[in-house]
């Protein structure tokens, strides 16, 4: 048994002369949940078209459980779909909905039966079995169509933005219920979605597409913490880009960089030659915000100046945006985390305040500049 459920090679396609998917390899290890995370129009809906059978490559492969599906029509691939809208028959109970599928497959009977209640007794409703969709709330609904997919018995489920509908608390309640599932079952999830911290949350793997490309693949931790380009790094979360020049290399692997007047000596995962151009990443969380007074001279020196621009409350944290230069804003999350902070101290800043500026070494991410 092959360690990938489905695998795409070379997959390009192109309607007309508008071509959303160049050569795009990609492969889906058996039981994972896999998210593809990207812009609209990136491709990752055409991928999931691909994989369903709703579209064939313009060139390419699609391989299911090692075999070449590419020909095949989607109800003979053991892959199923759950749909942005659902899809539900409205004038169809619960029931209904879930049985349509095996019942075009020729199942009935107590086998039937079984099937659909067990489906149902999955996604926890096994008691609204005749209800029509309306009576439903769109969580329930939304599990209606998973239980519609997951009757099938199939070997991949597939997920096209299927919480965008939701409001906030009932996505953040699915997102977890949509895990936990895809544990239980074992069953290969993939999942699209424009969310980053939809996809950070629920994927084992990430995958980061833009113009029809797979900018990388990873655990949510990767990509987050190790962006491999700026488009990764400035899509997945919020960041701060600094542009510096490398100025001296160190055996080491550390390079003396110089940031607008201040030489740092950094570590970087890559060779930089002296020189080039760089960009320092550096995630908002990351960002230590000093007042007037607080360190020491010889602290102070090492620091970058700036004055705060914005405080924005957000309960559980607060944002500052700091202007370095006149070019220049960083901006810094702080997490309310002691006593002093929870009395409101975080929120006495200033606009128009002197502040300065670090980040701990060895967190920051350092890229070739674009």
């Amino acid at each position: 048994m092959s360690e990938h459920v489905i695998e795409l090679r070379s997959a390009t396609k192109a309607y007309g002369k508008q071509t959303v998917l160049h050569g795009v390899d990609l492969k889906v290890r058996r039981g994972e949940f896999l998210t593809l995370l990207g812009p609209s129009g990136c491709g990752k809906t055409t991928i999931l078209r691909l994989l369903a059978g709703f579209e064939s490559p313009t060139t390419g492969t699609v391989l299911l459980d090692g075999q070449d599906v590419t020909a095949l029509p989607p109800e003979d691939r053991g892959v199923n779909t759950v749909f942005q809208s659902y899809a539900l028959f409205p004038h169809m109970t619960v029931y209904d909905n879930v049985a349509f599928g095996p019942r075009i497959k020729g199942v009935g009977g107590s086998e039937l039966d079984t099937r659909v209640m067990e489906a149902l007794k999955t996604v926890k409703l096994d008691g609204f079995a005749q209800r029509k969709p309306a009576q439903l709330s769109g969580g329930q609904q939304q599990r209606v169509a998973i239980a519609r997919a997951l009757v099938n018995r199939p070997l991949v489920l597939l997920l096209d933005e299927s919480l965008s509908a939701l409001d906030y608390k009932l996505r953040k309640a699915m997102q977890i219920e949509l895990k936990q599932l895809q544990r239980q079952l074992g069953i290969t999830f993939v999942f699209v979605t424009h969310d980053q911290e939809e996809a950070l949350s629920m994927s084992d793997r990430v995958v980061v597409m833009n113009a029809g490309n797979i900018q990388q693949i990873g655990t949510p931790r990767e990509v987050y913490e190790q962006p491999e380009n700026l488009f990764v790094a400035k899509f997945v979360g919020e960041i701060n880009t600094l542009t510096g020049t490398v100025c001296a290399v160190h055996g080491d692997g550390s390079y003396d960089i110089d940031l607008f007047g201040h030489v740092i000596d950094l570590r970087a995962r890559r060779s930089f030659a002296v020189g080039a151009e760089v960009s320092v990443l550096i995630r908002p969380e990351d960002l230590r915000i000093w007042r007037e007074g607080e360190g020491t001279v010889e602290d102070l020196a090492d620091l970058f100046p700036g004055t705060v621009e914005e405080v924005i409350y957000k309960g559980t944290t607060v944002d500052l945006i700091v202007r370095l230069t006149e070019t220049r804003e960083l901006l810094s999350t702080t997490q309310f985390f002691n006593e002093d902070d929870a009395s409101g101290s975080l929120l006495d800043y200033r606009i128009g305040e002197p502040v300065h500026v670090d980040w701990v070494h060895g967190w920051e991410v350092i890229l070739p500049h674009e």
